[in-house]
C-alpha cells in the first residue's frame, strides 16, 4: 500500500481500534468498513485514490479483526456495538458527521448505522450488501438465499467452524476468495497478507462471533426501516452469496437511494472494479460537496 498511509490506534467505545488513515487533515472525512474475512487492506485500491481527491480517508480493522482488540463473548460483537464503533471514530475524528462506505459485512454496519444515527452520516454508499430486513426476508422465505447462507448456520455452532478452519490452515478460505471472486482478483501476496491477519490470536474466533452476535444477540427493538440518509447500493451481477433481487428491495427502503449494478462484478467488487468503484464514491461524495 501507499507509504503515506499512516497507521494509528483510536480509542472508540471500549477497544482500540487499528486504523488506517490518509488524506488531508481538514478534508471531508470517508470512514471505509471492511467485511467477512477482510480488514482494511480490504480498501487498498480506494484509500490513496480518495485521499488524492481530496478526502480525510479512515479505514478500521473492525473489532475483532487483524490488529485491533478481541473482547470476548459474542455479545461482544452486536450491530450495536459494531454502530457505536462507528460512532466513536468519528467523535475520535472531531467531526459532526461523515461519508460511509461498507462493503459486505461493512454495508451491514452501514445500514445499521444510518438508519439508528442519520444525523451522524452525510451520505452512504453500501457495496454487496442488502438492508437488514430485507436480508431477514429472504433467510425467510429465499430457498435459494437459505442455500447460499448456510455458512451462517454453521457457525454458529460453538468452536467447530474455527476449529475445522485452523487444522485445516485456512485452505477453505483462501478458496473461497479464490474461486468466488474473477480470477487473478486476489493475488498470492493478497492471500498471504489475509493469511497473517486471520492467524492472529483469537481473530478468526472474534471474526465468527459477529455471525453469532447476528443471530443470538440480534437487536430486540427494529428502529423505522426507512433510510433517510441518500444512499447509493453497488451490487455485482455476478455475486455468489447474496441475490441480486435484495438489490431493489433495499434501495426501496431508502428515502433517497441509487442502485449501480456492475453486470462483470461478484461480491468483490471493490477489488475487480476498482477504477469504476472509486469513481462512483469520488462522484456520489463529491455532489453534496460542490451544491
Amino acid at each position: 500500500m501507499d507509504n503515506n498511509i499512516e497507521k494509528h490506534y483510536v480509542h472508540t467505545n471500549g477497544v482500540h481500534l487499528h486504523v488506517l488513515q490518509a488524506g488531508p487533515i481538514d478534508g471531508p472525512l470517508v470512514i471505509l468498513l471492511h467485511g467477512f474475512p477482510e480488514f482494511a487492506y480490504a480498501w487498498r485500491q480506494q484509500i490513496s485514490y480518495l485521499a488524492s481527491a481530496g478526502f480525510r480517508v479512515w479505514a478500521p480493522d473492525q473489532r475483532g479483526y487483524n490488529l485491533s482488540d478481541k473482547p470476548k463473548g459474542i455479545a461482544s460483537y452486536t450491530l450495536d456495538k459494531l454502530a457505536k464503533d462507528v460512532i466513536g471514530l468519528i467523535d475520535a475524528a472531531k467531526r459532526k458527521e461523515t461519508f460511509l462506505v461498507g462493503h459486505d459485512w461493512g454495508g451491514s454496519v452501514a445500514w445499521y448505522v444510518a438508519a439508528k444515527y442519520p444525523t451522524r452520516i452525510t451520505k452512504m454508499i453500501v457495496l454487496s450488501m442488502p438492508h437488514r430486513n430485507v436480508m431477514k426476508e429472504h433467510l425467510r422465505f429465499n430457498p435459494l438465499q437459505r442455500r447460499k447462507s448456510r455458512y451462517i448456520f454453521y457457525f454458529q455452532i460453538p468452536w467447530l467452524p474455527e476449529l475445522r478452519m485452523k487444522l485445516q490452515n485456512f485452505k477453505n478460505l483462501k478458496e473461497v476468495l479464490k474461486y468466488s471472486s474473477r480470477p487473478g482478483t486476489f493475488s498470492n501476496a493478497d492471500l498471504k497478507t489475509y493469511y497473517r491477519a486471520w492467524s492472529k490470536p483469537k481473530a478468526y474466533h472474534s471474526m465468527i462471533n459477529w455471525y453469532r452476535a447476528a443471530i443470538q444477540k440480534a437487536p430486540k427493538y427494529e428502529h423505522n426501516p426507512k433510510i433517510i440518509v441518500p444512499t447509493l447500493l453497488i451490487w455485482g451481477e455476478l455475486d455468489q452469496f447474496l441475490g441480486i433481487e435484495m438489490a431493489q428491495s433495499s434501495i426501496d427502503l431508502c428515502e433517497n437511494g441509487r442502485l449501480f449494478i456492475i453486470k462483470e462484478a461478484t461480491h468483490w467488487i471493490q477489488h475487480e472494479e476498482a477504477d469504476q468503484v472509486n469513481k462512483l464514491i469520488n462522484t456520489f461524495f463529491q455532489d453534496i460537496l460542490t451544491d
